[in-house]
């Protein structure tokens, strides 16, 4: 499902809940995060991360009526001959928050991505390389490296593939709009409502 928000959509919705002054409706969304036990991180890049980034993305949600619920395990990212990674303990039902040092080369395609999210055998996966993440930096360009790639989940672009390229550059900003309505203005009626039909879908995603 594809959602145009422009600015000046946000700044106008962002001041009717203001106006309304209601109470938001909570989602829950349940996330698995999966540190990668070979991930080669500093202990600076670590604090960043767990004493920065994270706690500002679990604010964000919150701000919006959404709550991170998480679970963790120590996990490990293998490659084939192929360069094709090799996931250990994600989970089915969750959406899987994969901590790692980089991006696989077969996902990154040597662009030094912060982050990406997609399917990965029936896992729904967001992969985060704690040394290319940053916190909330420019509305609508630079977001919070977990929160857009939450987002693209629970915004349902997880579910298309192979996307032309300016789809894909329509769904980056659709993305850096919503994290900046939620970040900023605490926006996250409509957040909540894709939120909710991803998460149905999620449920019932077979695994391989």
């Amino acid at each position: 499902m594809s959602v145009d928000l422009t600015r000046r959509d946000l700044l106008l919705a962002s001041a009717a809940a203001t106006a309304r002054g209601y109470a938001p409706t909570r989602l829950t969304v349940p996330i698995h995060r999966v540190m990668n036990a070979r991930a080669r991180c500093t202990p600076a890049q670590y604090r960043r991360f767990w004493g920065s980034i994270w706690p500002e993305a679990v604010r964000t949600f919150a701000g919006g009526g959404i709550l991170l619920e998480t679970t963790d395990e120590t996990g490990d990212i293998k490659t084939t001959a192929a360069d094709r990674p090799i996931l250990v303990g994600v989970r089915g039902g969750v959406l899987n928050l994969v901590l790692t040092d980089h991006i696989p080369m077969k996902w990154d395609v040597g662009q030094g991505l912060a982050g990406v999210t997609t399917i990965y055998y029936g896992y729904h996966v967001s992969m985060i390389a704690i040394e290319n993440a940053h916190g909330n930096q420019v509305p609508y360009l630079s977001v919070n490296t977990c929160v857009h790639e939450i987002l693209h989940a629970l915004l349902g672009d997880i579910f298309v593939t192979h996307p032309k390229w300016y789809d894909s550059a329509d769904r980056e900003f659709r993305t850096d709009a919503f994290a900046t309505g939620l970040w900023l203005f605490h926006n996250g009626e409509l957040t909540r409502r894709l939120a909710a039909e991803y998460l149905a879908r999620l449920s019932t995603t077979p695994v391989e």
